[in-house]
């Protein structure tokens, strides 16, 4: 593992449901000032993306504990990914459940799908099916890329690193890291979020799964407040708007 390149990207979040403020020791100007930047986000091959998600996954799993078969986390969400299908956009789905206190979920790319057992205690199956739904969305739609892309950009400007094919190879431990600190906790914009609420109410429908739980699940994290909603839930829109949106959406189906 010493010598594998490992990144925590590419997600998704993409935290769920809100875009998280912090981006560690990233100085995020600098990908927004560097022409430099702007060109090795551009560079960035389809290739390289999948191999730096899927360093990522392995390094996120193997700093977490994962939830074992016959946990009941584990069992509730095999119940929920059997609900939600095996791939999007023909990508295979890779579901886990990380034992932690955390409220937290997000999707990379690739296909990884991580829970924490935080949010599970918190939300009811159907719930987490329209949280997850959402990750699915900003993958589907791109947002989770785009989000990694300018992390790697950010670090790539910082470091001087070549826009070569294969980067992943060449990306240190500690630059993977930082590109993964960036793309995990990057804030999302309202339209992001909006678009990626209406994609899960479509997934939902699309598999037969009642709606109501996209509502509990924004109704949950508005009621959330100090430290822990501040760091994971700093929604555009707020939480209660989006579930005032998916609330509408409801009633004109049943019109």
């Amino acid at each position: 593992m010493a010598k594998k390149p490992l990144l925590v990207a590419m997600a998704l979040s993409a935290t769920l449901l809100a875009g998280c403020q912090h981006t560690g020791g990233i100085n995020t100007d600098l990908a927004v000032s560097s022409g430099l930047s702007a060109y090795k986000a551009a560079t960035l091959s389809d290739a390289d993306a999948k191999a730096i998600a899927d360093s990522g996954c392995q390094e996120m799993d193997s700093q977490n504990k994962i939830a074992p078969a016959s946990s009941q986390y584990a069992k509730r969400l095999k119940t929920i990914a059997k609900s939600l299908g095996g791939d999007i956009d023909g990508t295979k789905i890779n579901y886990k459940v990380y034992l932690t206190k955390d409220v937290n979920a997000w999707a990379m790319a690739n296909g990884c799908v991580r829970v924490y057992s935080g949010l599970m205690d918190m939300m009811t199956n159907n719930e987490v099916e329209g949280v997850l739904g959402h990750e699915l969305g900003h993958v589907s739609l791109g947002h989770s890329r785009k989000a990694m892309q300018t992390a790697y950009a950010t670090v790539a400007a910082r470091d001087a690193v070549s826009a070569t094919s294969g980067v992943a190879s060449v990306l240190t431990q500690s630059q993977l890291g930082d590109i993964a600190e960036g793309a995990i906790n990057s804030a999302f914009s309202r339209s992001q979020e909006s678009d990626a609420d209406d994609f899960s109410y479509d997934l939902l429908k699309k598999r037969g799964i009642t709606t109501q739980g996209l509502v509990g699940s924004f109704d949950k994290l508005a009621a959330l407040s100090g430290a822990e909603s501040k760091s994971l839930f700093d929604s555009h829109p707020p939480s209660t708007e989006r579930a005032q949106h998916i609330r509408d959406r409801i009633a004109t189906d049943k019109k």
